[in-house]
């Protein structure tokens, strides 16, 4: 085995806070989530007891206001934690962001009892949360969603079918878009829907090629009452909430790839530095080593863009082309990271007994989830040259 094995990422963080709590999540990581992540990922294992540590450790609401129970970290914070998480087990660091997605709504837009009331158990209570905007027939024209919400007195009734949400069937929380109004972007709007509502099922999870651990399931809504005061924003207002959590949400997914990415990467250099041919270490081949110098270089590329898109958020600017880039970039860096590590590896690399077939499993779901890579490409076009005449 390699000696040379390679050492933590050097954060250039804005507070010593910051270095701590990055401290105590590596240290999490080490313990609690890589030495399982193997096993259960193949399993199909989520980690639930995990989550309740991660928020009782403080870890599920680190974006958000410490008066409302979060972490008062900024996003540049926030997301190379998130970083860290995903580089330990994806099915983590990606339950992490979708669990910040889901309370994004409510935090942004919600009143001020609805937060006071709600927010601090989101966030710090032990509870997990899940995003549904996506349906089986409306993923990326998403204002085409046909879910309904009917008013009923004090009271709203749903009834439809979401599709693709992560932690479907075990969050206890939803932040569901439902169409309230007319067809389009303009007829939807918000609702924070408890995850044991009568009414509320969900479908077996889907069998998938990675991220075996993260169930991702249907859900059906079959007359499922939802109280007023469970309306999140204004009537109508849902899609414009659902497109700023997006905005957000896709820098989460650019930091989960470059962890994604990093993992894949160390392990391609502890095996190139370990693994003997010809006499000496394979590293020591020029071929070999230009591939890892070029997956370096990329990961390095994708964490920078994703660090300038967070601090440009954290200074109240737009940032919405810059997270579509992000998400862009660092999810295409992945799979082609990930692609060369299993390469690096050679026959090992396509086997079970090491993570990087894993690896490469998992960095392809990064491409298409909150907005395929296509979508991403439409978004940043329209901020350069307008919106498609048709």
């Amino acid at each position: 085995m390699s000696d040379r094995a390679p050492h933590p990422v050097d954060r250039l963080l804005p507070t010593e806070e910051a270095q701590d709590l990055v401290a105590l999540v590596r240290d999490i990581s080490r313990r609690e989530i890589a030495p399982k992540a193997a096993e259960e990922e193949d399993a199909g294992h989520f980690p639930r007891e995990l989550f309740r540590l991660l928020s009782t450790s403080g870890l599920l609401g680190l974006p958000y206001d410490t008066a409302l129970g979060g972490g008062g970290q900024p996003y540049e914070v926030y997301l190379q934690v998130l970083e860290e998480l995903a580089a330990a087990r994806l099915t983590v660091g990606l339950g992490v962001s979708v669990h910040t997605l889901a309370c994004h709504a409510l935090a942004g837009y919600g009143g001020k009892g609805q937060q006071t009331g709600l927010l601090p158990a989101m966030l710090g209570g032990g509870l997990l949360g899940a995003y549904c905007l996506s349906e089986p027939a409306s993923g990326s024209d998403a204002a085409s969603l046909s879910t309904k919400a009917v008013r009923d007195g004090d009271h709203w009734v749903l009834t439809g079918t979401k599709a693709w949400i992560t932690h479907g069937g075990i969050a206890d929380f939803y932040t569901v878009l439902a169409r309230t109004g007319g067809d389009g972007a303009r007829g939807i709007t918000a609702f924070l829907v408890p995850g044991d509502a009568p009414g509320l099922n969900a479908a077996p999870p889907e069998k998938k090629m990675g991220m075996k651990g993260s169930p991702t399931a249907q859900l059906h809504f079959d007359g499922v009452r939802v109280a007023d005061d469970r309306r999140v924003g204004e009537e109508g207002q849902g899609f414009t909430i659902a497109l700023s959590a997006l905005d957000s949400g896709r820098l989460g997914i650019a930091a989960c790839a470059v962890g994604v990415a990093q993992a894949a990467l160390d392990e391609a250099v502890t095996y190139a530095t370990g693994r003997r041919q010809f006499g000496r270490p394979v590293a020591d081949f020029q071929g070999l080593r230009f591939l890892l110098a070029d997956m370096a270089t990329r990961i390095e590329a994708g964490r920078a863009l994703y660090l300038a898109a967070a601090r440009l958020r954290d200074a109240g600017r737009p940032f919405s082309p810059q997270a579509a880039m992000a998400k862009l970039f660092c999810t295409d860096m992945a799979m082609r990271v990930t692609i060369d590590a299993v390469q690096v590896l050679g026959g090992y690399g396509y086997t079970a007994d090491f993570p990087a077939e894993r690896y490469l499993r998992e960095a392809k779901v990064l491409q298409i989830v909150e907005g395929t890579n296509q979508i991403q490409r439409m978004v940043i076009a329209r901020h350069l040259a307008g919106p498609e005449t048709r």
